[in-house]
């Protein structure tokens, strides 16, 4: 229990440190010069729900890491889609998707299917293969 605390806290500043630097560079993109990063208090626990991908993981590590890669994606939409419904009920969804051409109830993006592919194999690399980053920086 308390590992799965530490990973649910890894996961949770990792997705925050990553939101920062997307919407940051995201702002730079548009010409904001301050790169002004936008975050809520509430996308940390949502982040740290990442910590469930260490037992999809021990399920599906065999299969092809595109193969994995797309399980996450999938995942990691279902779970965007149902907090943000939730967090709708009390008006507190941080983001909001309705601009975006491939969106759907304005609280997922189909475009961001493949950076949610990417941020499952992030997770994956921080959360399931820990030992193998320590010992390839022991040598």
């Amino acid at each position: 229990m308390k590992t799965y605390f530490k990973n649910f806290l890894l996961c949770g500043l990792t997705g925050w440190c990553i939101e920062c630097a997307y919407t940051g560079f995201t702002q730079l993109l548009q010409g904001n010069i301050k790169m002004t990063s936008t975050t809520s208090i509430w996308m940390f626990p949502i982040y740290g729900l990442a910590v469930f991908i260490i037992p999809v993981y021990s399920g599906i590590k065999n299969l092809h890491i595109f193969i994995r890669a797309w399980i996450y994606g999938v995942l990691i939409m279902s779970v965007e889609f149902i907090t943000g419904s939730l967090l709708s009920l009390i008006d507190g969804c941080p983001w909001d998707y309705h601009y975006a051409a491939m969106n759907y109830n304005g609280l997922i993006r189909l475009d961001y299917f493949p950076l949610w592919m990417i941020a499952g194999l992030i997770f994956e690399l921080l959360l399931c293969h820990r030992e193998l980053i320590k010992n390839k920086l022991r040598h």
